[in-house]
């Protein structure tokens, strides 16, 4: 491994975070076989792979959006919002693909709602996002009088929780997601213009790039991943709380950090949002795992994406 990493062709920051994922596995295997518990349960390891996966997917769309150097803050209510939605439609009869599809809908035209105030209104992109989650946050409570819906056929549930060869339809879809996003940013046109507008817009607006339409369709991306995120949970849960995708903004940014993408735009790897999200996961897991208080565990995971940010910098400056 050590070899491979110091490979000029090798991505430092990836090798950094396939390293540091073994070393939190094995701290915790450690830990809590010192504490008489089986952190490698299967119990476990599918709560991993559970809280993984919509954080994992969120972060597809945060990982689009911070490539230009942008913030996205409203994904957690709007996985709220689109989870009162469907569960509305499917109260209302709607069908369950016909729902899931206008759910995406939803989430898309929320996203170019967002990218529109910040590429043609000359908002930032932290105040417009900020109040999106306001509004959305707001409008699940006024649509449900603040209550959950409940009371669904068992085809959704199905719809994340049916099995192939033992592996949850949920983990299909992540990686399907990622196969096609990754390609999408590493081989199209529109990826790398991406990249470009994240790099230098004013270089890429040179160029000939239509960097206000990237801007937009970014947004859009980051609104449908939520949507599809707010779709995968409610149907975990197999209900539709208002309350739901609280902190998923903030989980879906560190998923991101953690993955390599900076900050500042241009650079980083989609696919490596995944295994940030799998990161964030297992360390979840475990400080439950170790009964380590909820506040406490926020402060951790803080520490963690500091380091992480910190780690990536101090890559750059050795590169310069």
């Amino acid at each position: 491994m050590w070899k491979l990493c110091k490979s000029k062709k090798i991505d430092v920051h990836a090798c950094s975070l396939y390293l540091g994922g073994f070393v939190i596995l094995l701290a915790f295997s450690i830990l809590c076989r010192l504490n008489g518990k089986n952190f490698f349960s299967m119990q476990n390891i599918m709560n991993i792979i559970q809280q993984s996966a919509i954080i994992g997917i969120t972060g597809i769309g945060a990982s689009f959006v911070i490539l230009t150097g942008g913030i996205d803050l409203s994904v957690g209510s709007i996985i709220a919002f689109v989870g009162i939605a469907g569960g509305m439609m499917l109260k209302g009869g709607v069908p369950l693909a016909v729902t899931i599809i206008l759910c995406i809908v939803i989430g898309f035209l929320i996203g170019i709602f967002n990218g529109y105030f910040i590429s043609f209104g000359k908002v930032p992109a932290f105040i417009v996002t900020l109040g999106s989650m306001q509004i959305f946050r707001g409008f699940t409570k006024v649509l449900t009088d603040g209550k959950p819906i409940s009371g669904f056929d068992d085809s959704l549930a199905a719809f994340t929780g049916s099995k192939l060869f033992g592996i949850t339809a949920l983990v299909y879809y992540v990686f399907i997601l990622y196969v096609i996003m990754v390609f999408v940013t590493t081989k199209t046109k529109f990826g790398r213009r991406v990249y470009a507008f994240g790099g230098n817009p004013n270089a890429a607006k040179l160029s000939g790039v239509k960097i206000r339409k990237i801007e937009i369709l970014t947004y859009a991306i980051a609104g449908m991943f939520s949507a599809i995120g707010g779709v995968c949970l409610l149907s975990r849960l197999a209900y539709a709380d208002p309350n739901a995708g609280a902190g998923y903004e903030m989980d879906a940014i560190a998923a991101t950090v953690l993955g390599g993408i900076a900050l500042s735009g241009g650079k980083g790897n989609v696919g490596n949002t995944l295994i940030g999200a799998l990161v964030l996961g297992i360390l979840k897991c475990g400080l439950q795992i170790l009964n380590v208080a909820t506040y406490w565990q926020t402060v951790i995971i803080g520490v963690v994406i500091i380091l992480a940010v910190y780690v990536d910098k101090a890559n750059e400056r050795k590169a310069e």
